[in-house]
């Protein structure tokens, strides 16, 4: 049966080849690895969408649409039901069943990554080749949520080799067996990433019709654009700010911007610093820091100034807590702290990795000079940034996050709870802040069924972290993609980042 599946699909591939494109990315970083669950990053689940498949994916329109799983439906309070896909290939030739589901959600529970994420996850079991059964801990009001990011791996493929370790050399780091509309022909690290077509894929109501498609990490903005305007490539992103007005006006080429809800923002790491454990010194440098001021000159309005965690259609954000620039307030509590004549501190940002990185890197360190804060700043590339991030080894570091679930409660329990390696909860907690208040109520949020109550529990975490000033927010990055106008993507990008490649079709 699977020789003559193998002969349909060459013959498919064959005729679909008379007008399927070739097309060329230029990104900024390529993911750190093939295996899907070694980094939760954008790149990484972007890389994940075109060789793997989730069992359930955002729309845009924020509801979920079914992938592998077919459907899904509550058992009792803690049980769901998911019914599978019964036609679908991995890239090895192996049938995707239950067992696949179970191993790969067990994994995700291994990776330092992934785990908070799915630390709420008790077990899971087969019922049958094609349903699966997922119990919770408690009563879970993101399930839907979280199956967007259970890209079923091949458990016969990785079998006897599935380590999941980050920056690691393993078996699934550089070797990989999807469900996915491409399959990884080829990857040189650093240089490049390049996918076939799957001739066997599943979904046949796809109108994609890209033939090859391949990934390229140029770091520089200008070089990257310079690639897209001599035509070495079809698609870039991002765009630097400082080069939209002119791409806009650029025969040819289309602009695309979203409005994103990647929250941006500075964490002072409370544990290597004492000056950071004192409130008013986290306040004078929130106040010190001109959030508007950096989205117009640095960002030319592609973002939004930012003042708390949550973006506007997070249930958590509460819209009176706005950017309060004051640098003589700033300056008064400084001198009410007793550090009216500052000190010095050492910051790490990365410089291909968020909308104009460096320079907002450059224009805090700037702010802060003002209260006296004397900044030693170093800027990586993104592969090297998170390994020195992940050794917390600056006072201030930089990071980016985007809500993997859409939810509030996401930004909470990675970037504020006290960090916990057994739970994976605050993981990117670079600031080292811990309040068993806090964690308390993000435990509490993620219990609670009643969605008026639930608004007002994440209100409540919102107002806290602003009062304690635990980070500095800087802004909600836009989403800006530009390609050949023979490209449509507004349908392939969606308001997480997280490109739809199997679905782009090019008419040349």
């Amino acid at each position: 049966m699977l020789v003559r599946v193998l002969i349909l699909g060459c013959i498919v591939l064959g005729s679909l080849s008379a007008y399927a494109a070739q097309i060329r990315v230029a990104i900024d970083a390529d993911p750190i690895s093939l295996d899907p669950h070694e980094q939760l990053s954008e790149g990484g689940i972007q890389y994940s969408h075109a060789v793997f498949d989730p069992l359930v994916r955002w729309r845009h329109d924020g509801s979920f649409e079914p992938r592998l799983a077919t459907s899904w439906q509550m058992r009792d309070d803690n049980t769901m039901r998911v019914t599978l896909r019964d036609d679908v290939l991995f890239h090895s030739g192996n049938a995707m069943t239950a067992d696949d589901v179970v191993f790969t959600i067990r994994r995700l529970k291994r990776s330092v990554d992934f785990k908070a994420l799915f630390n709420i996850i008790e077990d899971v079991d087969k019922i049958d080749a094609y349903t699966v059964d997922i119990h919770t801990k408690h009563p879970y009001p993101l399930m839907l949520n979280i199956l967007a990011y259970v890209f079923v791996m091949d458990q016969q493929y990785y079998a006897g080799q599935d380590d999941v370790i980050k920056f690691g050399e393993t078996f699934a780091s550089k070797n990989v067996s999807g469900t996915g509309p491409f399959i990884v022909e080829k990857r040189i690290a650093g240089q490049t990433l390049e996918l076939v077509r799957n001739a066997l894929y599943w979904d046949d109501e796809s109108d994609g019709n890209v033939e090859r498609l391949e990934m390229i990490p140029i770091r520089s903005d200008s070089t990257r654009l310079a690639a897209l305007l001599t035509g070495d490539v079809d698609i870039v992103s991002p765009v630097a700010p400082v080069d939209m007005a002119r791409v806009s006006r650029t025969p040819g080429i289309s602009l695309s911007s979203i409005a994103g809800t990647r929250v941006v923002i500075l964490q002072m790491n409370e544990s290597r610093r004492e000056e950071f454990r004192d409130v008013r010194v986290r306040q004078a440098m929130n106040l010190a820091i001109n959030q508007s001021l950096i989205v117009e000159k640095i960002l030319r309005g592609h973002g939004v100034a930012a003042g708390q965690l949550s973006a506007s259609p997070f249930q958590g954000h509460v819209p009176e807590l706005t950017p309060q620039y004051d640098l003589e307030r700033a300056k008064q509590l400084m001198k009410e702290a007793g550090y009216e004549e500052g000190f010095r501190v050492t910051m790490m940002a990365p410089n291909n990795r968020y909308m104009g990185d460096e320079k907002i890197a450059q224009a805090a360190a700037a702010m802060l000079q003002k209260i006296n804060i004397t900044v030693d700043l170093k800027t990586l590339p993104k592969a090297q940034y998170f390994q020195q991030y992940d050794q917390r080894v600056a006072d201030v570091m930089m990071l980016g996050w985007q809500a993997d679930t859409f939810d509030s409660n996401n930004i909470y329990e990675f970037l504020l709870a006290c960090p916990n390696p057994d739970t994976g909860m605050g993981a990117y907690n670079a600031s080292e802040y811990c309040n068993p208040v806090i964690d308390s109520d993000i435990r509490h949020a993620n219990r609670e069924m009643n969605p008026e109550r639930r608004v007002h529990a994440l209100r409540q975490i919102e107002r806290q972290i602003y009062d304690d000033a635990v980070v500095i927010p800087l802004y909600w990055q836009s989403i800006v993609w530009a390609a050949k106008s023979d490209i449509e993507l507004d349908h392939v990008v969606n308001f997480l980042n997280f490109p739809y490649w199997g679905n782009l079709e090019v008419e040349r």
